[in-house]
């Protein structure tokens, strides 16, 4: 059930119609319920293990609430871990890994027929997983109360708007929120949610739906048929494309958990806008990178163990990063060569305020350009499937940069889709205010509402695309 179909739309409008009209006992169990069904529309019989994973996990913080010896804390707060993070291995990648070791028998003679292991990826593990383990772990930190209620800690961990693509809401922000009066839709409510929810909408129709047949198209070439222009703008076009398939299902997800009266993390701040790689990391899926922070790099030590230690930590972190987002060696890849970036970068002394701060205007339009295009040859090897597309079309970016038909083609659809959106972001980044287009008179509110909503009627995709961060 896609954000951008009828079918959740009237799904969505059935649940706030009998929601409006619950306390909150019923709300949160109507929720659930909701929650449930939505999940059970991808595959129902995964509903099964998202339930062993709030079982698991709620038990673990009833467990370690208990424990008087810091021992048994350490034991109940390790065995979650273990067994969430096993069950995600299995899921995500028992089959890259056995695919992995039958070709590296097989290169020294030991296996003549290579293993073949498929199993079909549930929607949205990684989200739910980091869920739940975010909140064993803050309540063995004792940064977050045990919730004694299993209604309203299965609904923190399958609430529907961030189920299956996030953001990864931790259990100090949401958890809390499911047990108390949540406020009624009134004007201020429905603007901010309305202001997400259009915005999400065309980031997602407009935006990366029309970039994805472009992005597929350089893709699914052959490299040597293809010249740099062409493989500059189709990367261009993913760059694009992932952006406004996350970023609009994450402000989707904001929307209408703000709707029904919650309030949800924001995930990305205009992105593309960063001026360095440590900035790009603070605006790009931030309840990920902050997640990884708080969970992985500070408990690895963080920058408190001098210069080697801290790369270190920064390497690693990276490189489980890009594991995290699929079970192949690309995105390992991708996520080292970010993690050497942020070294080099820490190494040689920059930091985003200090840029921000002291750079002179040309300086700061040349860091953008050369983060903007470091960022952007990053996606080309998320994107590819192998290393060896990714090496092929790297190097024709430096060759054959001659005009086609093609390159005309993507160049217009890129400057008529993406212009007028990265134009609105820049006047959102002069103002600092995520906000801004709220406090201005209504009548450029409506306008900008009604470009939208033409665009996305005028100018849909030649082929509606999934969601990107539902194979995550």
């Amino acid at each position: 059930m896609w954000f951008n179909s009828f079918g959740f739309w009237l799904f969505f409008a059935l649940v706030v119609l009998v929601y409006s009209r619950l306390r909150l006992a019923g709300q949160n169990r109507w929720l659930l319920a909701a929650s449930y069904f939505f999940y059970g529309c991808f595959d129902w019989r995964f509903l099964s293990l998202i339930f062993f994973c709030t079982a698991l996990n709620f038990h673990a913080g009833l467990k370690i609430a208990a424990a008087e010896e810091e021992r048994q804390r350490k034991f109940w707060v390790g065995w979650s871990i273990v067994i969430s993070l096993f069950v995600l291995g299995v899921f995500k990648y028992l089959g890259f890994f056995t695919h992995e070791l039958s070709a590296l028998l097989q290169s020294f003679g030991w296996l003549e027929t290579p293993w073949v292991l498929h199993l079909m990826l549930p929607a949205g593990i990684s989200f739910f997983t980091f869920h739940a383990l975010s909140y064993t772990i803050d309540v063995y930190r004792r940064d977050t109360p045990v919730s004694r209620s299993f209604v309203e800690f299965a609904l923190f961990i399958s609430f529907f708007p961030q189920l299956v693509a996030g953001p990864i809401n931790r259990s100090t922000l949401l958890l809390p929120q499911m047990g108390k009066a949540r406020p009624p839709c009134d004007e201020k409510r429905f603007r901010e949610g309305l202001y997400a929810v259009i915005t999400g909408l065309f980031l997602k129709v407009v935006v990366a739906d029309n970039m994805a047949w472009l992005a597929g198209h350089i893709f699914s070439a052959d490299p040597q048929n293809l010249g740099g222009l062409e493989v500059l703008l189709g990367v261009y076009a993913f760059a694009f494309q992932i952006y406004g398939d996350f970023a609009g299902y994450s402000a989707i997800a904001c929307g209408t958990a703000c709707w029904l009266g919650f309030d949800l993390m924001v995930n990305f701040k205009r992105p593309y806008f960063a001026i360095s790689p440590q900035d790009f990391w603070q605006r790009w899926h931030i309840s990920l990178s902050t997640w990884l922070r708080d969970y992985l790099y500070i408990p690895l030590g963080g920058n408190r163990g001098g210069s080697f230690l801290t790369y270190r930590n920064l390497m690693l972190t990276m490189l489980l990063g890009g594991l995290w987002h699929g079970a192949a060696w690309t995105f390992v890849v991708w996520g080292g060569i970010h993690g050497l970036w942020l070294a080099v970068h820490r190494a040689i002394g920059g930091t985003a305020k200090r840029s921000s701060k002291t750079a002179s205007g040309w300086v700061i339009f040349l860091k953008w350009l050369v983060t903007f295009h470091l960022v952007c040859l990053t996606w080309l090897v998320f994107r590819a499937e192998t290393f060896s597309q990714a090496w092929a079309l790297f190097l024709r970016l430096g060759t054959d940069w001659h005009w086609t038909a093609f390159a005309q083609t993507s160049l217009s659809l890129i400057g008529f889709f993406i212009l007028p959106w990265l134009l609105f972001e820049a006047w959102l980044e002069r103002r600092k205010d995520d906000l801004s287009l709220l406090h201005v008179s209504w009548y450029w509110r409506a306008a900008l509402y009604v470009y939208l909503v033409l665009m996305m009627l005028f100018f849909p995709p030649p082929v509606p695309a999934e969601f990107i961060y539902f194979r995550f």
